[in-house]
């Protein structure tokens, strides 16, 4: 049974108000700060429920803010004019929790025009309707004559979106989105999980242990030699996260229409992107060539790319860990992986790799986001001609590889990396009754003779030590200096 309060945020809910846009009147929700331009896109777009995320409407009214300033300095925009427009997108910037969160008037659906125009046009609505807000006249009075006839009075396409367009701003979002991201999140991830890979890989350095190549025993290595193959392969990924802040800080801003700029002043995109460096701290510039940079997304397939790579580095370790910790008696059991949680709903005691698992899945997901944001760059499909009609899609698939990536580095890092241990006596075991120990026999009684032992002691049940010397193929002194696991780890000491 509903309460009367729930009653009434029902009504309040369900309750309109008529706003207009070029093609005539729209109902839009009495209680939310679009209009009617973005009520279209909502009704037009209910595809996947799921709207244009977040951090993509935060990069908008960053950017929105540093063109207000950029017009402003030009000579374009009042002082008044760009200061409201200026305050509007701080309220966006700080979540607009007191008017419901982002959500309630983002509402637009990541399957919508391919330019990102409704997004766009939803952003440009919103902050007119906040400065309206903050005029103390109603919402949607944007479009009053008499009222932008104040100096702070703000129109959604004359002043919020002066020098723009949905198909230059909408893809400079998509490169402040993913750059910020990348330095605040992603990037101190990686890094970290470098940074305990690097220290796993010094701690652990005398721990020695089987080498396997083909998943079959191969010569001794070190664990800590292998935890450095891992902690190199974060470096690397800091490396090409590095490269994908310099791809993304070339921004199409100031191309327009098609990339020639109509509409704007030819220093716009060049202040407008000293802007941005400002505000994120990120070395932003304007596109070499605005053509390429509006009509192509290969930057964004790149950086798509160079996020795969990545996922492909952290499925690879976390693959090698939960092999490692396979068992915990009747698998390999080198390392012994912390439990998190029970593993089975039917066996007691089972504890699973869950972590790796988890992140396995998640690079899954990364690489098929990465085929998405490379069909969206193909000719014919997103990139048509002077424009590329795929970018929401491009854009949160991007997003959310970032996001995947960064939630596995710090739940890989803190629920698996610095629970692991190595169990030293089963390395140790493992080693004495590998067949691989003759490899270091070759030099000394050569390679047939060396394979003829490693099959004999396999077919006898007897370490490559114990029928070394049962046969005298080596003295015993020479055989435990030939066979030290140790020394095989380090040929060139």
């Amino acid at each position: 049974m509903s309460t009367a309060c729930e009653s009434t945020n029902e009504s309040a809910r369900n309750e309109t108000r008529i706003e207009k846009d070029s093609m005539g009147e729209m109902p839009v929700p009495a209680d939310v700060l679009y209009g009617a331009s973005t009520q279209r896109a909502v009704l037009n777009f209910p595809i996947s429920g799921v709207p244009v995320p977040e951090t993509m409407i935060f990069a908008f009214a960053t950017l929105k803010a540093a063109t207000a300033k950029a017009n402003q300095e030009l000579g374009k925009l009042s002082k008044p004019k760009a200061e409201a427009i200026i305050d509007a997108c701080e309220t966006i910037l700080g979540g607009m929790k007191d008017r419901g969160g982002i959500a309630r008037h983002f509402p637009i659906d990541i399957f919508q025009t391919g330019s990102g125009t409704s997004t766009n046009m939803n952003t440009n609505e919103v902050v007119s309707n906040l400065v309206c807000l903050a005029n103390g006249v109603a919402v949607g009075s944007s479009k009053d004559p008499e009222y932008l006839k104040g100096e702070r009075a703000i129109h959604p396409n004359d002043d919020v979106n002066m020098g723009q367009s949905s198909n230059d701003t909408f893809p400079t979002a998509m490169h402040i989105a993913a750059a910020v991201e990348i330095k605040e999140k992603l990037l101190p991830a990686v890094t970290a999980l470098g940074n305990e890979l690097d220290a796993k890989a010094k701690l652990w350095d005398e721990v020695v242990k089987i080498g396997r190549t083909h998943l079959q025993d191969a010569t001794p290595i070190r664990l800590g030699q292998e935890f450095s193959g891992y902690a190199s392969q974060m470096r690397h990924a800091e490396e090409r996260l590095h490269r994908a802040l310099h791809t993304l800080g070339e921004l199409p801003i100031g191309g327009t229409a098609v990339g020639t700029g109509i509409n704007t002043h030819p220093k716009f995109s060049a202040l407008v992107c000293a802007h941005l460096t400002d505000a994120t701290g990120i070395a932003f510039r304007e596109a070499s060539n605005h053509f390429e940079a509006q009509h192509a997304k290969d930057g964004i397939v790149e950086v798509s790319g160079l996020l795969k790579t990545i996922a492909v580095s952290l499925s690879k370790i976390a693959n090698d860990i939960r092999w490692l910790g396979s068992g915990p008696r009747c698998g390999i059991g080198e390392l012994k992986l912390p439990a998190v949680q029970p593993g089975s709903s039917i066996m007691p005691g089972k504890v699973n790799p869950v972590i790796c698992e988890a992140v396995v899945m998640g690079a899954c997901q990364v690489i098929g986001n990465d085929a998405a944001v490379t069909a969206g760059g193909l000719g014919g499909v997103g990139s048509l001609l002077d424009l590329n009609v795929a970018m929401p899609m491009m854009g949160a698939n991007v997003l959310d590889s970032i996001k995947i990536l960064t939630g596995s580095c710090l739940v890989f890092n803190e629920k698996l990396l610095q629970g692991l241990e190595p169990d030293r006596e089963r390395c140790a075991e493992l080693i004495e009754g590998s067949l691989a120990m003759c490899t270091s026999l070759v030099p000394v009684i050569g390679y047939d003779a060396s394979s003829k032992l490693a099959y004999q002691a396999f077919a006898e049940g007897k370490t490559v030590r114990a029928l070394a010397l049962e046969q005298g193929l080596v003295e015993a002194e020479k055989l435990n200096e030939l066979l030290d696991p140790r020394s095989m780890t380090s040929p060139r000491e």
